[in-house]
């Protein structure tokens, strides 16, 4: 039997999407394997009793130096809110590159704080604010105060400190644009100062909490124990601004599924596969399985994939015990066959996840395969046909040309930036205003008019003509020559549909960030947790890579 990549029409759809779990490619992981050689140092500390002022931190490895320079500030507990609309947080961070000075911490501290208010520089790399978790930060704050570590199981509930709104990088509000750093090999990923904010963001908490606490009360006044540290992470409220990324940025999109599915095919073509991948490969299993009842969640949406997600998890694993010999031909493959004829989509793109555990020599090259050039691509071959290009619309988008959009629940909502905060928003376009500054991300849509557009042109018209005439389909007639090369470049679904669940789209994104413990607020915007169970930055030059799996204990 030939073993295949599997078919983008399936891998794209936004269900399957939705159901992608972290994995040995995720972002926030590859990113402690790379910098785990770095020196890590904490340069600067600078805050009163409270906690407010500055703390610098810094990653440096042959002359080069990025530094995190952290505000705490002072608000009052009504100011403190998740939404992107607010305008003060209880810390705000900006990634330096290189050593600031005195003068820039202070023109600095004028700024990052404002957050988009503010104007920062080329010489600053990232940008984000966080609010504390109230509750748990002032538990842990009064635990510590009297000599007592603080409650697990409260901790466990929430799983971190702090939790960030945004990240903010490439260009805006003044920081650097991308060109200045795209060629660093040091941060050649994808995302990787964002990565390294959020990690080292996560070490000023503790270091804020211990702090704070030492300062009420400093004769008996402990330090949050470093196993209680490791199973913290950083939280984060993500919304519909994230969502037209992946539809934006379709090369890229294109490279970090494709380096999953080549991953996957790659380890299901294994024709002996030893005992200690196999039972590495359980064994992580099994902890997911305890893993993930800590998921705290108040949503029936996810509380339904979650307890789905245990059921299959306990069938898989059931059935790997009852198989006598582990070393029949292909075993990875026949294990996934099994999969995807016995379980959901939830467990089987996790399986899919945790197949790549045993194996950093078929992971880590893929790894540097999932940054993309994207201006390379953005050229329309115009020297090609009307043949081509239905050729391409047919062979790649045969499902999308199967919906109706004269149907109205097809054609529901639109897409547009809001005023105020220059957010996307999703709204209904029969109940609401607005739809005539739709943007550009009804992709299913639009192909559709394209597919109909060109279906009474010749096949010999060259593009160059066809688009001098319908200019207003530029856009889409780019995309389909980039799906072209990009088979996983698509999302197979309608994007404005009334059967829409944004909150798949922010699912896919966040997984590729390495994100855990999916808790949606509404179909629209969700928390999530970073870096937890990971190493704290002085335990990074030797550490277990499946700490990501640990649980609070």
């Amino acid at each position: 039997m030939e073993i295949k990549l599997r078919d983008p029409k399936n891998v794209m759809k936004l269900s399957k999407l939705g159901s992608f779990h972290q994995s040995k490619l995720s972002f926030l992981r590859s990113f402690l394997r790379e910098f785990k050689d770095w020196n890590y140092k904490k340069d600067l500390f600078n805050l009163d009793e409270n906690g407010c002022g500055h703390v610098v931190y810094s990653f440096n490895k042959n002359n080069k130096v990025y530094s995190l320079i952290c505000f705490g500030n002072k608000i009052d507990d009504h100011e403190r809110s998740d939404r992107v609309i607010a305008t003060k947080w209880d810390a705000a961070f900006t990634l330096y590159d290189g050593i600031p000075s005195k003068k820039d911490i202070e023109r600095l501290a004028l700024d990052v704080p404002k957050q988009e208010v503010g104007r920062l520089t080329y010489k600053e790399l990232t940008l984000s604010r966080a609010n504390k978790s109230i509750r748990i930060f002032n538990h842990v704050v009064e635990a510590l105060s009297n000599g007592k570590q603080p409650d697990k199981e409260k901790l466990s509930k929430v799983g971190y400190l702090y939790r960030t709104t945004a990240v903010y990088g490439s260009g805006k509000f003044g920081l650097a644009d991308r060109f200045r750093v795209k060629n660093r090999k040091e941060i050649f990923g994808p995302f990787r100062l964002e990565m390294m904010l959020v990690y080292l963001v996560r070490q000023f908490t503790f270091d804020q909490v211990n702090y704070i606490a030492k300062q009420r009360n400093p004769k008996k006044a402990v330090k949050l124990d470093r196993s209680i540290c490791r199973s913290l992470g950083i939280g984060n409220s993500t919304g519909l601004g994230m969502a037209p990324f992946i539809v934006n940025h379709p090369t890229l999109l294109n490279n970090w599924v494709q380096a999953r599915e080549n991953a996957l095919l790659t380890i299901r073509k294994i024709k002996n596969v030893n005992k200690t991948d196999f039972d590495l490969f359980k064994s992580t299993l099994l902890k997911f399985l305890t893993n993930i009842t800590s998921w705290n969640t108040e949503s029936e949406f996810q509380k339904k994939k979650i307890n789905n997600l245990i059921s299959d998890l306990k069938k898989i694993i059931l059935h790997l015990d009852s198989k006598k010999n582990f070393k029949s031909n292909f075993l990875f493959n026949e294990i996934y066959l099994w999969s995807e004829n016995n379980l959901g989509d939830e467990c089987i793109e996790l399986i899919v996840s945790v197949m790549m555990e045993p194996y950093d020599e078929i992971v880590d090259p893929l790894i540097l395969q999932m940054s993309s050039d994207e201006e390379k691509y953005f050229d329309i071959p115009c020297n090609r046909t009307i043949e081509n290009l239905r050729n391409i619309l047919e062979n790649n988008y045969s499902e999308i040309l199967r919906i109706d959009f004269e149907r109205k629940e097809n054609n529901k909502n639109f897409w547009f930036i809001s005023k105020n905060k220059e957010e996307p928003r999703l709204s209904d376009r029969f109940l609401e205003s607005g739809s005539e500054l739709e943007q550009p991300l009804a992709i299913a849509r639009d192909i559709n008019k394209l597919y109909e557009k060109i279906s009474n042109q010749k096949n010999s018209m060259k593009i160059s003509k066809f688009l001098s005439e319908n200019n207003e389909l530029r856009h889409i007639i780019r995309r389909a020559f980039i799906v072209e090369k990009f088979p996983y470049s698509e999302i197979q679904d309608n994007t404005i549909g009334d059967k829409l669940m944004p909150i798949d789209m922010l699912r896919l994104k966040l997984s590729f960030f390495g994100a855990v413990k999916f808790d949606p607020r509404s179909d629209k915007w969700l928390r999530i947790t970073m870096f937890q169970g990971a190493p704290l930055p002085d335990e990074l030059k030797s550490f277990d890579d499946q700490w990501i799996y640990n649980t609070i204990n």
